[in-house]
């Protein structure tokens, strides 16, 4: 009988550059929520992926940025506490520019103690010359960090696969923390809460979706049939910005709902009756209070 083994991986970098596609990619499910801006992921997201003896535990974290409100404080807080507990951690680094203050503060951190470290160079589907690589590669070697240098495209499905012969190297023998037909830890209601918010963020103005929270109140199985009954409230910090949630008529919540309904659905297979009620929470984003009662409670 083989030994199984496990490895806990923690995904970090700057604000959209691929960490949450990259772990949906590697675990083969849609696990963290994904768009085009920044702080999508607020908090850590566990993927599992299971092959054979070794079970691969991915932590995706929250973008790696200069903090201006509580809830940035938090986000960027969990981004560095995931890189002391895991055996690995991954880095992702765009083809092109300057690395941020952020980032150098996180090379910094897997310098001094994170443990071991691989950087991951994505987006290579948008490489003018291959030069360009090469020249990333050199610089990425140059700060003595990584133990290795990868280059891939999440979009393009190149390279994804061959990370998981390099995060191997890194597993401990022992029994797994997961079934293995696991693929996240998230219970139902947090997996509801992040597909309403990515309809959202994928709907809404740029300003509107960063100050908007949702909880979910009520999820509950009919008996005798294959519906479920779920109530969720979305909080946001303006009066204004909850006429723009609701809409002309209640057009564009039903837009929202409709959409994360559909995709409720799909991943509870059972039919989904959502309600969304939108409330106002002045500047929730800096009450310790309210982050904590809306579940971003801190990791002591």
């Amino acid at each position: 009988m083989l030994q199984t083994s496990s490895v806990f991986v923690a995904l970090v970098g700057r604000p959209n550059v691929g960490k949450s596609s990259l772990t949906n990619r590697l675990v083969g499910e849609k696990v963290a929520i994904v768009t085009s801006k920044p702080q999508t992921t607020r908090t850590r997201i566990t993927g599992i992926v299971t092959r054979g003896p070794v079970q691969y535990v991915l932590l995706d974290t929250p973008g790696v940025h200069i903090p201006r409100t509580k809830l940035g404080e938090r986000m960027s807080k969990a981004a560095a506490d995931s890189v002391a507990d895991v055996d690995v951690s991954l880095m992702l680094f765009e083809p092109y520019g300057e690395f941020t203050e952020a980032e150098l503060a996180m090379i910094g951190a897997l310098k001094k103690g994170g443990g071991p470290a691989i950087a991951v160079i994505n987006k290579t589907d948008t490489l003018k010359r291959p030069a360009d690589l090469e020249a990333r590669r050199a610089q990425l070697k140059a700060l003595e960090t990584f133990e290795a240098v990868e280059a891939v495209s999440v979009l393009a499905d190149e390279g994804c696969e061959e990370l998981f012969g390099l995060l191997a190297a890194h597993a401990v023998e022992g029994p797994h923390f997961f079934a293995d037909d696991a693929y996240t830890d998230l219970p139902e209601k947090a997996l509801v809460s992040e597909i309403l918010r990515e309809k959202m963020l994928l709907n809404l103005y740029d300003e509107i979706p960063h100050g908007i929270a949702v909880t979910v109140e009520r999820f509950k199985e009919r008996p005798g049939t294959n519906l479920i009954d779920i109530d969720v409230n979305i909080y946001c910090e303006r009066k204004s910005h909850k006429g723009m949630i609701i809409g002309k008529g209640g057009k564009m919540l039903k837009k929202i709902a409709s959409e994360a309904r559909t995709e409720c659905e799909d991943f509870l297979g059972a039919r989904v009756n959502l309600q969304c009620w939108v409330k106002v929470k002045d500047d929730w984003r800096d009450s310790d209070f309210l982050l904590n009662d809306f579940g971003f409670r801190q990791e002591r």
